[in-house]
């Protein structure tokens, strides 16, 4: 069986956590490291991808910085998108020769990773037509927006456990103006634990991804990708 490095990492600025992904993307198109799956959560940014209008963040940067939201733009696909406490974030960077070179395979399988993870807590996630990532009734609850260079993926998935979902109303989420956006915590109507929502997910990204997760430390990630 394949084996990945998991890293739980906690609160990290979404800079430094975009040039740890490249770093590891290069050793690993090197083959110098193995598959890793980041998880962690990012302080409050907003993230636009390479399709991303800039009209879908509806308030000026300058109100933005007085809130202390952060805007970036990104190489994944998809549009504008919200991450900040309470949300976890998991970003998977695989070979996708050891697995299947096929962008659509990926995308669903990181959806099914976290309606696996969301049923564990009661919660009927799905997926809908056309669209990318995982809702709930009508409502989305973790977005998805990937990227591969050379077979190796990066980016990943943003699953809502209870962050605060006001930041949302100032941009259009992914582009789209007629869905609403929800939270593990507000389906079900109760306090939810990061730690427990890390378990599941890691837990169901290893069984969909027909995987061994391994966990290492930050700095044993560091020490193999300086000696690589």
């Amino acid at each position: 069986m394949r084996s990945v490095w998991l890293v739980n990492l906690d609160l990290v600025p979404y800079a430094d956590a975009l040039a740890l992904q490249h770093r590891i993307v290069e050793a690993r198109q090197r083959g110098a490291l193995n598959d890793v799956l980041l998880l962690l959560e990012h302080p409050p940014v907003f993230t636009l991808g390479r399709n991303a209008r800039d009209a879908n963040i509806l308030a000026s940067r300058a109100a933005l910085q007085q809130i202390g939201i952060d805007v970036f733009r990104v190489e994944r696909g998809g549009d504008v998108t919200y991450h900040g406490p309470g949300q976890l974030i998991g970003y998977p960077i695989l070979d996708l020769r050891d697995f299947r070179l096929d962008v659509g395979w990926f995308v669903r399988s990181m959806e099914e990773t976290l309606i696996c993870a969301l049923d564990d807590f009661g919660i009927r996630g799905a997926r809908v037509e056309k669209l990318i990532g995982v809702w709930v009734g009508d409502a989305k609850i973790a977005q998805i927006g990937a990227r591969i260079e050379q077979g190796i993926t990066y980016h990943g998935f943003a699953l809502n456990v209870d962050p605060n979902l006001a930041h949302f109303d100032l941009i259009v989420p992914c582009g789209i103006r007629d869905k609403s956006v929800t939270s593990i915590a507000r389906a079900l109507n109760a306090p939810i634990e990061m730690r427990a929502v890390r378990a599941r997910v890691a837990a169901r990204f290893a069984e969909v991804f027909d995987v061994e997760l391994i966990e290492i430390t930050r700095e044993a990630l560091e020490q193999k990708l300086a000696q690589g």
